[in-house]
């Protein structure tokens, strides 16, 4: 694996702006390598074991990102679209540049947990239906929601294209007689529109859904809605552990 890079590159990757806006911080003695001035903005940097300055201020060179949104509702997951607002317009400009895209989907209706990064192999592994990652969402139901609907979800429940869903754990929190229930649902894969489709198979609509946990990692509470912030070293962690066992 290369051990060194181009001066530019690291310097954009790190949010220093552009390459020609970077050629010009060279020109006016604004970058130091291993303290002394950068003559060129090509040149060739180890991010490791050189020490690299921009006005004076170390630069913090990162290949990956890792972020936990609260997505909220009216936003779809994705880099990019002409109609809607996408998770890439919530983000700050400093974590924008490492181009972070969301790991799976919530519908534009689905509220919760979203991981995005720019880490491939993660992402991957966290959506390869042979790791069988657990994913954990709350949901308001029309409609009575029965422990016969949790037997049936664990024995899997054929969709409306006759998919025959994995085993999936219902736990019931409240129902109410006048109609309507709030469930807890896991489920080990992710097919589309998934959990109101399961819900559907037993003639029962859900109304509101929230994701609250996707392996390991639990949604923040203290995350408003259009909210993120970085995933802790405790958490990227546990994250690759779960998706290493085969």
């Amino acid at each position: 694996m290369k051990q060194t890079m181009r001066l530019d590159k690291l310097l954009s990757h790190a949010g220093h702006g552009t390459r020609s806006e970077i050629k010009i911080l060279v020109k006016k003695g604004l970058v130091r390598v291993n303290d002394r001035p950068a003559k060129d903005s090509g040149v060739q940097v180890n991010p490791q074991s050189d020490v690299i300055t921009v006005n004076g201020e170390a630069v913090r060179y990162r290949e990956f990102i890792y972020l936990m949104l609260n997505k909220p509702q009216g936003v779809i997951s994705a880099t990019e679209d002409t109609r809607d607002r996408t998770v890439i317009d919530l983000l700050d400009e400093e974590v924008v540049h490492f181009n972070p895209f969301p790991v799976g989907r919530l519908d534009k209706d689905t509220e919760g947990l979203l991981l995005l990064t720019n880490d491939g192999k993660l992402a991957h592994n966290l959506l390869s239906p042979r790791k069988h990652v657990p994913k954990t969402y709350y949901a308001e139901v029309e409609g009575i929601v029965t422990e016969e609907d949790g037997q049936a979800f664990e024995r899997g429940v054929a969709l409306d294209d006759d998919y025959v869903t994995m085993p999936a754990q219902l736990v019931i929190l409240k129902t109410d007689s006048s109609g309507w229930s709030k469930i807890e649902l896991t489920i080990m894969e992710g097919k589309f529109h998934q959990v109101k489709r399961m819900f559907q198979a037993v003639g029962k609509k859900v109304t509101f859904l929230k994701r609250l946990s996707m392996g390991p990692l639990l949604l923040d509470e203290h995350l408003l809605p259009g909210e993120y912030r970085e995933l802790s070293e405790e958490e990227l962690l546990q994250l690759q552990q779960a998706t290493a066992v085969q």
